[in-house]
């Protein structure tokens, strides 16, 4: 793809996998619409960018988390007469625990931000890409996509739609220019524990992995529709399917759940 002149809309953009999404769209001439809640971080970010790479970089501080955030975001980014090119729906979080012992409130945040808005701002922006024949929707999945993960089972179910959601708008969109792109990193180094609780297992890799391989994808001809980030994730999430389901669940569950 060719992204220079095009606006790279990028949710979650204030820390982490968003960041280096905002630098790698920028070094490639791609002017950006950055979202998130910590407005200073996206300000200092989009001054940097700026300066640095001679692109447009436009703020939106808000929180994606709560019900028709979707539809307010359309419209702060119709205000400011922007056309959204690309969106790559980053924004996302997951808690580690028991889900009888999680905050109701927390856990429909977290289906609102991980589904919700993510739909919803695709049924926002799609069409105009369409319309254009031009453009790609990018959202994030995880490894924790491919089993259920006890510890974490709300986030795993939230990025299991994501990837199936994701893969069947590729299937719908046959010959259109537009590209569409499910990504999914496993344990990567951000803000993501931070939040969550919990340590990953294994080692974290660079968030400029997962950059780096949705580009990949997106640079040929006719992108797959879905991608996973570091050749043993894409090995692991594959051998799942070998296993009975109640290996994989008991398995993922000595990864994730807190030891009582």
């Amino acid at each position: 793809m060719e992204y220079t002149g095009l606006t790279t809309l990028i949710t979650g953009a204030s820390s982490g996998i968003g960041v280096e999404f905002a630098e790698g769209f920028a070094a490639r001439g791609s002017n950006l619409v950055l979202v998130a809640r910590r407005k200073d971080r996206l300000t200092e970010l989009a001054s940097r960018l700026e300066k640095q790479y001679s692109v447009q970089v436009s703020v939106i501080a808000q929180d994606l988390s709560v019900p028709g955030a979707g539809a307010a975001l359309e419209k702060a980014v119709a205000k400011q007469k922007l056309t959204v090119d690309v969106l790559v729906n980053n924004a996302g979080f997951g808690v580690n625990g028991y889900f009888v012992d999680e905050d109701r409130a927390v856990t429909q945040a977290e289906i609102t931000l991980n589904m919700g808005t993510l739909v919803d701002l695709t049924a926002a922006f799609l069409p105009g890409m369409i319309s254009r024949d031009k453009g790609a929707v990018v959202n994030i999945a995880s490894t924790a996509s491919f089993q259920p993960v006890p510890g974490m089972a709300v986030y795993a179910a939230t990025k299991a739609f994501v990837r199936s959601f994701t893969e069947a708008l590729w299937g719908e969109l046959g010959t259109s220019q537009v590209r569409v792109l499910a990504v999914s990193p496993g344990a990567t180094e951000s803000e993501f524990f931070e939040v969550a609780g919990g340590k990953p297992s294994g080692t974290s890799m660079p968030a400029s992995a997962v950059v780096d391989t949705m580009f990949t994808a997106l640079d040929k001809p006719r992108s797959t529709p879905s991608v996973v980030v570091g050749g043993t994730n894409g090995f692991t999430a594959g051998l799942v399917k070998f296993f009975p389901k109640k290996s994989v669940i008991h398995m993922a569950g000595g990864m994730f759940l807190p030891k009582k």
